[in-house]
């Protein structure tokens, strides 16, 4: 090989290496590293308060929950659920527990949920003409799936308990109308 040809092949290298590098380094200068946490942005927290009186009839529900915003469309989360219940001259019943949610939104307005939901009860019955008093402790797991238009922060709709078993479940149907709000 000749001197021109060595300098021809030479510069020809350097341009494509020159291209390639500059092309690298432009391509670099689109990513912007974040370092800063944006965990806490997406987190959004709400719940239930739950409050029915009556005549010798009693029950308070607190049910805190918090969701984790994946994108637009989806959400996960997780929740937790204590209540009292109390009839005059029949029962006592505490109940515990916590659940598993995922939301999601196909278009703003419409909400579709599962809700995977474990708590225990613990009841306490009272003596009556026929029966001795009695307890009774046990772990009831529902899981709802539900739909509910949804306005901003709000959620009002409907779910059902897909393994509602009437002889077990804690609630006197598999269907529950909902309002569910999320800050």
């Amino acid at each position: 090989m000749n001197k021109n040809q060595i300098s021809i092949v030479f510069n020809s290298f350097f341009v494509i290496l020159a291209v390639l590098f500059s092309t690298n380094v432009s391509g670099q200068q689109n990513y912007v590293i974040d370092n800063s946490n944006h965990f806490w942005d997406k987190v959004q927290f709400g719940g239930g308060l739950g409050l029915g009186f009556g005549s010798g009839y009693t029950n308070i529900s607190v049910m805190p929950s918090a969701i984790y915003n994946v994108n637009e469309v989806v959400a996960v989360g997780a929740g937790l659920q204590f209540g009292y219940l109390y009839q005059k001259h029949y029962y006592e019943s505490f109940v515990w527990g916590g659940s598993l949610i995922g939301l999601v939104n196909p278009i703003p307005e419409i909400q579709l949920s599962a809700e995977l939901e474990q708590v225990r009860v613990d009841t306490q019955y009272e003596a009556t003409f026929n029966f001795p008093s009695y307890s009774d402790s046990y772990w009831n797991t529902a899981l709802y799936l539900g739909a509910g238009y949804r306005t901003k922060n709000v959620t009002i709709g409907g779910r059902y308990d897909v393994l509602y078993n009437p002889n077990k479940s804690l609630y006197g149907s598999g269907f529950m109308p909902f309002v569910r709000v999320y800050f």
